[in-house]
């Protein structure tokens, strides 16, 4: 996932702090706005895990601080709602001149309800995604434990949000009344996706079921089983990442992806290791894959690793080569396992002579065909499963050349 910085100004002339994230060919097929939650972030962890998940099906992720936030420009108490919808309409704006109108709006929290406020303002967004989202923008008010009525038009309030002190005013407040959610939702006439969790404590599931049945279709719902409210768990904000990526793919139309130098690449992998530990997305040109190391090695095991997608190339080269072959010879082979094992051995316990003792790579491929079959078909099966182009490579004695690219 490339991650580029950006400098947007928003109506009221302050810069906002964002992030565009990329897949690894930096050619994105649609463009996508992330709102976050609220007093939140788009430094939060699972914006970056939904955003890379995002980047994975192929979409440019635009993730960036709400006013007074993060690292943006203005005052917290300047980032009531209506401002946080003109905020992703100033974002919408930039990206629109500077690349290519977005088309999906994905929110956390009461950024759900800010992207489904903007979502309705915006004909270019053809898809609204919400994570925990209220059902009213007045649910925010709860948060708040000090007596917010007392305020006076001209002073200021500290409250405390999730443990953390904030500067508010009666706009502040007052501007939560004057949103009508619901009705916005029953007029939105697009995809919606609501993701929410059964035991979200700060924003009920109630919540989601009130969405839902505002919302025309199509509408769908995903239950985010065991998640807190901040997908404080990496496995959950992976997985809604995910999600949102399948679910998208049913609105916008599968276009073939450019790769670096498309005459003589297959595969382009990326890995920024400013963001990430060792996750690295990878692209064919129709296909989006991530790679990772298991967190034993200090990895985020958000995908296979390097030696488990060599196997799985060998596995599916030999599935696919047996299939062929028994399809052109009209044997009845109906099902095939293999099953893929590797490990160093001594040169001497293979009896393979050499100068110096070595350990050599042993890769182990053991077949189970299903079908009515001969043994002497079984046997023939066997035979051509070597013959595969991937493992024929791997037998092979293969040149590799590096070079550097600027």
């Amino acid at each position: 996932m490339k991650s580029t910085k950006l400098q947007i100004l928003n109506s009221k002339g302050h810069t906002l702090h964002a992030y565009l994230e990329l897949p690894a060919n930096q050619k994105p097929s649609h463009f996508v706005i992330f709102a976050h939650c609220f007093t939140c972030s788009s430094s939060l962890q699972a914006v970056k895990n939904i955003s890379r998940a995002l980047t994975v099906h192929g979409f440019g992720v635009i993730r960036f601080d709400f006013t007074g936030l993060g690292r943006s420009e203005g005052e917290f108490a300047e980032s009531h709602f209506s401002s946080n919808v003109a905020d992703i309409l100033s974002v919408h704006t930039y990206i629109k001149t500077h690349y290519k109108a977005p088309c999906m709006l994905v929110g956390h929290s009461l950024g759900g309800a800010a992207v489904i406020t903007a979502a309705s303002q915006l004909d270019d967004i053809k898809a609204v995604a919400t994570i925990g989202a209220p059902a009213t923008v007045t649910h925010v008010k709860r948060l708040f434990t000090h007596n917010i009525d007392e305020l006076s038009e001209n002073t200021e309030l500290q409250v405390n949000i999730g443990g953390r002190p904030f500067t508010i005013d009666k706009q502040f407040i007052s501007d939560f009344d004057k949103t009508d959610l619901p009705t916005i939702v029953k007029n939105l006439r697009k995809p919606l996706l609501i993701l929410h969790s059964p035991i979200d404590t700060i924003v009920g599931i109630e919540n989601a079921k009130e969405l839902y049945i505002q919302a025309h279709h199509p509408k769908s719902f995903i239950s985010l089983d065991n998640a807190d409210h901040l997908l404080s768990n990496t496995r959950d904000s992976q997985y809604a990442g995910n999600m949102i990526g399948a679910w998208a793919a049913r609105y916008f139309p599968i276009q073939n992806e450019e790769i670096v130098n498309p005459n003589e690449a297959l595969l382009i992998g990326h890995l920024n290791l400013i963001e990430d530990k060792f996750t690295t997305t990878m692209q064919t040109k129709n296909h989006h894959m991530v790679a990772d190391e298991p967190l034993s090695i200090g990895g985020d095991d958000f995908g296979p690793s390097p030696y488990e997608y060599l196997y799985a190339s060998l596995a599916a080269c030999t599935t696919m080569t047996l299939k062929m072959y028994a399809d052109r010879k009209g044997w009845d082979l109906q099902e095939v396992f293999v099953y893929i094992s590797h490990e160093k051995r001594k040169n001497t316990d293979l009896n393979i002579p050499m100068e110096k003792p070595t350990k050599i790579d042993f890769i182990t491929k053991k077949l189970q065909l299903i079908g009515h079959l001969s043994e002497a078909q079984r046997a023939r099966l066997k035979e051509i499963s070597a013959r595969c182009p991937v493992h024929r490579t791997l037998e092979s004695q293969v040149i590799l050349e590096s070079e550097l690219m600027f």
